[in-house]
């Protein structure tokens, strides 16, 4: 069974920065593209970023474009969510989802998830 193990949440001034990593226990796991979505209380889980096999196709929710970014090193099975200039609506659980065989933003395309990670941001 492929495993996701976030890391790199915690708290976090209006204005910073974080780095989350994702890492897969199987080397089939990063073959196909890979993503992040979150989830705050009360809300729908959220589309935040994908990226595809080689790195090259990548796509992001309007209310993250342009401050955060994607990348993944295949080398290590571990996909990366550099996130930049937060803002507290950003606060929430950070989930990586694995395994789709497209760059796509719907939670249904993604067969394997991690338990998440926290972030908030909040001075």
């Amino acid at each position: 069974q492929v495993q996701l193990i976030e890391s790199g949440g915690g708290l976090v001034q209006p204005g910073g920065s974080l780095r989350l990593s994702c890492a897969a226990s199987e080397r089939t796991s990063s073959s196909y593209a890979m993503g992040w979505f979150r989830q705050a209380p009360g809300k729908e889980r959220e589309f935040v970023a994908a990226i595809g096999w080689t790195g090259g196709s990548t796509i992001y929710g309007d209310s993250v474009k342009g401050r955060f970014t994607i990348s993944r090193d295949n080398a290590k099975n571990t996909v990366y969510l550099q996130m930049n200039s937060l803002k507290p609506e950003d606060t929430a659980v950070y989930y990586c989802a694995a395994g789709s065989t497209a760059v796509i933003a719907r939670t249904s395309r993604y067969p394997y998830w991690g338990q998440g990670t926290q972030v908030t941001v909040s001075s």
